[in-house]
């Protein structure tokens, strides 16, 4: 049978694994041209919208590969 609660435990550790994360790893830097580019093309204000929209994506899509491998590991060698 399911936990329950598996609905709300999977998106709550894909968010704690991305604020872990950016503790860990670096966000992407993107050189001053490409920033200004990108910002044009996406419609933003300032380069500091598209550093919010880049590290929110960035630690959210790390948060769920840890989650996804955190639990491949867990469920393939240490589920009994």
């Amino acid at each position: 049978m399911k936990n329950p609660f598996e609905s709300l435990i999977i998106p709550g550790g894909i968010l704690l694994l991305g604020f872990l994360s950016a503790l860990l790893l670096p966000a992407p830097n993107f050189g001053l041209t490409m920033a200004r580019s990108l910002t044009q093309r996406l419609h933003l204000q300032d380069i500091n919208q598209l550093y919010t929209l880049i590290f929110c994506v960035w630690f959210l899509l790390l948060g769920a590969a840890e989650f996804y491998v955190i639990r491949f590991i867990y469920r393939r060698w240490f589920r009994s």
